[in-house]
């Protein structure tokens, strides 16, 4: 793509590449800007900066002391994070290492007993048994949700997604939890009213596959490398250095 040029500000070039920059630093706030007349004001805004940088260095700003000491705080904070990453950049974690620590910690990757339900929810228990009953003739569940609950899930054929435990009343995760996929229940009380659940999905509690969790494990492992690779730089350069604490 073409970096075009935008302005020239004392013989410098406003790009295309500056205003997109300018644009990803306003984060969020980038969407006041769309437009011809939005994008005009940015390039405004990026003339003004070089005008200012015009000013400054024909001031002799740049070699104030106190700009001098920023500078140099900020090339030693920026030494330091870029010493950091090239460090930390050589880290690897192979698969080899991967499927052994998997070996070792499989049982502590266990995927929780799931269940994906949809339900339909009355006042009575009448209604209930009159609602699964049409059921039972030949209405489909989705139909009888978007006919009769009074749930917002009405909207989605009674469907309230993947749960696991804990996440419903008692009274209902009790039932739901107990039936297979494809089942559907008699109605059932809570607080809320009677409902009538669909189990549209069970998954048990089990092992998690190595596929599942490869990437957990490799950030696992990168981690503990990284904290050892610091730890001994650390010790290296305190013995080489020598540290003082006052």
């Amino acid at each position: 793509m073409e970096n075009k040029i935008l302005a020239k500000v004392d013989g410098r070039e406003v790009r295309e590449s500056d205003l997109n920059a300018l644009m990803k630093n306003l984060g969020q706030n980038a969407q006041y800007f769309q437009g011809a007349d939005g994008r005009k004001k940015l390039v405004d805004e990026l003339v003004m900066h070089e005008l200012m940088y015009s000013d400054a260095v024909e001031r002799g700003l740049d070699n104030d002391e106190e700009f001098l000491a920023v500078i140099e705080n900020m090339k030693k904070s920026m030494l330091q994070q870029y010493s950091l990453r090239k460090m930390f950049n050589e880290i690897t974690v192979s698969d080899e290492e991967i499927k052994d620590y998997y070996e070792k910690h499989k049982d502590t990757f266990i995927t929780e007993d799931m269940v994906k339900a949809s339900h339909i929810l009355v006042d009575s228990e009448e209604k209930a048994y009159a609602i699964l009953e049409d059921i039972t003739d030949g209405m489909s569940f989705e139909e009888a949700a978007s006919q009769h609950s009074s749930c917002p899930s009405k909207q989605a054929g009674g469907a309230l997604g993947e749960f696991g435990r804990g996440q419903m009343v008692q009274e209902f995760e009790d039932v739901a939890f107990s039936m297979q996929k494809g089942e559907i229940s008699a109605p059932i009380k809570t607080q809320f009213g009677y409902h009538i659940i669909k189990v549209t999905d069970h998954t048990p509690k089990r092992n998690a596959s190595l596929e599942e969790v490869y990437q957990d494990i490799k950030d696992s492992c990168f981690m503990e490398k990284q904290e050892k690779v610091y730890a001994d730089k650390k010790a290296e350069l305190s013995n080489k250095y020598g540290v003082e604490v006052l």
